[in-house]
């Protein structure tokens, strides 16, 4: 690095951007993926055909037209999006996470969520120069209610984020300490965002309880990928909440975040989730079988799983992590992540080959 270079960062860029890590992908050539929660299905051969001609037809040459809005319907009919509610889509689930934080940030504003959590939460508050407030889980990974409302009298939330379910601890909420949180989030005034990246996995979506109360959620914005579905190379995500607030988040949205290719590819995929749907079924039955197999490997504690992911506790996580890599099979290791997953693998559901495979490996690395 020459002196000028040095010099620029140290005058023209924050220095909290600087002290920060940037958001690591592991290298995955040749290797089994298994670290990321995306759905190892592709697209059958057919319907690659048929994707590739539809895409080949568009005017690359425009920029995005109103078919983005036939995405924006096509998705509230899929989802079965409330009455008096609206849609808004991001690049991304975690481009909705960075536009939240900016639309958000008023003198003092906070944004809380329980730890360990989805890093972009606290990532998005740091990049626009917002505190971020953690909540440890308990130890079995459950909301810890008493704490959570502690927090959110103290520090007067703008978002309040609830990953339903959870990532990387792949579970689902006690519902009763949910409603106590939300309550109290819409008591000091504060937007409470639930995060249902892994909603197809999920035996639960609490877009259930808002259509039951609609009036208790006017302060909810409920969050949703594609990704997890099917389509992570994509880039989809998108929102849904009362009419006026999306009216006024979506003021800090770039005018083309979505692209021609990629609500087409969306679409698509939406006339054709049948297959995902059937996807997603085999997805829960292999990690069903995932389940029962680890759970009988005496060193090893698999946890329940709503989402395509599993987390496990073993002796080693470093020893066993480095010898499923030198297997040619790759996990993630969120061992140093938090205290409280001292210890923690977290696998992607595969295919059940790559399944077979990744077991085959974690016992041959304890």
């Amino acid at each position: 690095m020459t002196e000028k270079i040095s010099n620029l960062i140290q005058t023209r860029i924050r220095q909290d951007i600087v002290s920060m890590h940037a958001y690591a992908i592991q290298d995955s050539v040749g290797m089994v993926k298994l670290d990321a929660m995306e759905n190892p299905h592709r697209l059958p051969a057919d319907l690659q055909q048929k994707l590739g001609e539809r895409l080949g037809k568009l005017a690359l040459n425009r920029y995005p037209d109103g078919r983005v809005n036939d995405l924006r319907a096509a998705l509230a009919s899929y989802a079965d999006m409330p009455a008096g509610y609206d849609i808004m889509l991001g690049n991304g689930s975690d481009e909705l996470i960075s536009l939240l934080a900016l639309a958000c940030d008023v003198p003092g504003a906070t944004i809380l969520a329980p730890l360990p959590g989805f890093v972009m939460y606290a990532m998005s508050a740091q990049l626009q120069g917002l505190k971020f407030i953690g909540v440890d889980l308990s130890a079995d990974f459950e909301l810890d209610a008493p704490a959570m409302l502690a927090a959110i009298a103290q520090h007067k939330p703008a978002i309040t984020y609830l990953a339903y379910p959870n990532n990387p601890t792949a579970n689902l909420w006690d519902e009763a300490a949910m409603a106590q949180i939300i309550a109290a989030v819409g008591d000091i005034g504060g937007l409470v965002v639930l995060d249902e990246a892994y909603q197809p996995f999920s035996s639960k979506t609490y877009l259930d309880t808002i259509r039951e109360n609609p009036t208790a959620h006017q302060h909810v914005l409920l969050m949703r990928t594609l990704s997890k579905f099917g389509l992570a190379g994509v880039r989809m995500g998108y929102m849904m909440a009362p009419k006026a607030l999306i009216s006024e988040i979506d003021k800090v949205r770039p005018p083309y975040n979505i692209s021609v290719l990629n609500y087409e590819c969306a679409l698509f995929a939406l006339e054709h989730k049948d297959v995902f749907s059937d996807q997603a079924s085999e997805l829960i039955a292999q990690r069903a079988m995932l389940f029962d197999v680890l759970s009988s490997i005496p060193s090893v504690k698999a946890f329940k799983s709503d989402a395509n992911m599993m987390l496990l506790r073993v002796p080693d996580p470093q020893k066993t992590f480095e010898g499923m890599k030198a297997r040619g099979v790759l996990i993630k290791n969120v061992s140093k992540m938090h205290p409280l997953l001292s210890g923690c693998l977290r696998l992607t559901v595969g295919t059940a080959e790559e399944n077979a495979t990744m077991v085959a490996a974690i016992k041959a690395s304890l």
